[in-house]
């Protein structure tokens, strides 16, 4: 049986399991329960899911483009076909390929016209590149605290964040989980602000039935190698307003317009070269074959992981609110108390983990204070807009003390763990609780 077929007998397996009693404590008295460190057998003997997942439709996609001889996306015709794919399953009027889903948020803010002078409010808990794309126009980021149950942004502390200077709010649906919609998104109607979705780990997830990506200005996606949607490199935006698509084609485009396009001539100041190929294009065509299925896969084993954990004294996974109808759970998210392991450091928990067969990290650390954050305060271009003093009390708008905490608890699972049948689940489970059995003989 291949990986591919492994993979959609095991979703289609684990579909009906969904409905199974809660899993029992008893399910791990019998055996071995040992922890593998200790001499007992691994609770995960296998291997996850390897990643990419990719068959002879990849292949011939990429010799097709080869062969074509139309490689860029100026030249073909497959960054229009799968943009118009993408639009569909994302539920919006356009999409656009970009380089990347670094390319993607800098387009946006180019196209809103973000600059020196403005600020623009981010989460701490997100990957740098959040924090990049801001300060590349000369911007301010200002770090609003995390909600530490969700590990998200915490939507009740952004409007004291806003200022005269504040010209867009910049929420990241963290790991795949949406943020709360209902809570942002009433702030930036209410100061005028843009709403942009930085939903680069999200693809498919939901708020109230509907694609995440669909509700600010604009939303922006990542296809990185790690990526629930892959092709190594590669992005795209999502939106509902058709100027701003233009604007966004065009600044992508070197500022103007594109012959093989409908979006016209060049509009702006300013443009760059954010431009998708052919190549990456047609691999995302195969991968969005899997994409629903994987997807489904995904939330399920999670939403069961959850339920196996929700009575481990000391792992608390991270809350979905109430409006997610659907977590892309690029990231599987919780929170580790040493202190219901007889005081085995998340370091040792770790190591007692990946000897069970099952791999974990602890994930973002404190960005906002960071060396590679706070050294902005003294970069001398920034030091000519804002002047000595603004980058001072800028350093100390900054601090986010939920934030402190949660990168001190938390702990992740890949998305490919989750790709597996519902037993992985429970051998996942059943790893943490043989640690918490033994921990203090870890401990020693």
């Amino acid at each position: 049986m291949n990986r591919r077929n492994f993979i959609e007998k095991a979703a289609l397996a684990g579909g009906s399991l969904l409905f199974m009693p809660s899993f029992t404590k008893a399910a791990f008295t019998a055996g071995n329960i040992k922890p593998a460190l200790l001499g007992g057998k691994k609770a995960y003997p296998a291997s996850f899911t390897a990643w990419p997942i990719y068959n002879g439709r990849e292949e011939e996609a990429l010799l097709s483009t080869l062969r074509s001889g139309k490689w860029g996306r100026l030249d073909g015709r497959k960054s229009a076909t799968f943009e118009s794919e993408y639009a569909k399953a994302l539920g919006v009027k356009h999409t656009l390929g970009l380089a990347s889903g670094t390319s993607a948020l800098y387009t946006m803010l180019g196209a809103i016209g973000i600059g020196p002078g403005d600020e623009v409010i981010i989460p701490p808990y997100t990957f740098v590149a959040t924090y990049n794309v801001v300060v590349l126009n000369y911007a301010l980021p200002i770090f609003v605290d995390t909600d530490i149950e969700s590990f998200q942004i915490n939507p009740d502390k952004i409007e004291a964040a806003i200022t005269k200077q504040t010209k867009m709010i910049m929420p990241v649906h963290m790991g795949g989980s949406p943020a709360d919609l209902d809570r942002i998104l009433p702030i930036g109607k209410k100061y005028n602000i843009p709403i942009i979705e930085d939903a680069c780990q999200a693809h498919l997830a939901e708020w109230k039935g509907n694609k995440v990506g669909s509700y600010g200005l604009g939303g922006a996606f990542s296809f990185q190698s790690s990526k629930n949607l892959n092709c190594a490199e590669g992005g795209a935006i999502s939106t509902n307003d058709d100027d701003f698509i233009r604007r966004c084609y065009s600044f992508h485009n070197q500022g103007q317009g594109g012959t093989s396009t409908s979006y016209g001539v060049g509009s702006g100041t300013r443009g760059a070269n954010m431009r998708i190929t052919e190549f990456q294009t047609s691999i995302l065509l195969a991968q969005m074959t899997r994409l629903e299925q994987q997807a489904k896969t995904r939330y399920e084993n999670a939403l069961y992981l959850t339920q196996l954990l929700k009575d481990v004294p000391g792992i608390t996974p991270a809350k979905l609110y109430e409006g997610t109808t659907n977590s892309a759970y690029h990231l599987y998210m919780f929170r580790y108390n040493p202190s219901h392991f007889a005081g085995l450091s998340r370091d040792k928990f770790i190591k007692a983990l990946s000897a069970e067969g099952v791999p974990s990290s602890t994930g973002y650390g404190k960005m906002n204070i960071s060396d590679y954050v706070t050294g902005l305060a003294k970069n001398p271009h920034f030091l000519k807009v804002y002047g000595e003093k603004v980058m001072k009390e800028w350093l100390e708008r900054n601090l986010c003390p939920q934030n402190d905490k949660l990168t001190e608890q938390a702990l992740w699972f890949t998305q490919t763990m989750l790709l597996g049948s519902r037993s992985n689940m429970e051998q996942i489970a059943d790893a943490i609780r043989k640690i918490q059995k033994y921990a203090k003989d870890l401990n020693k």
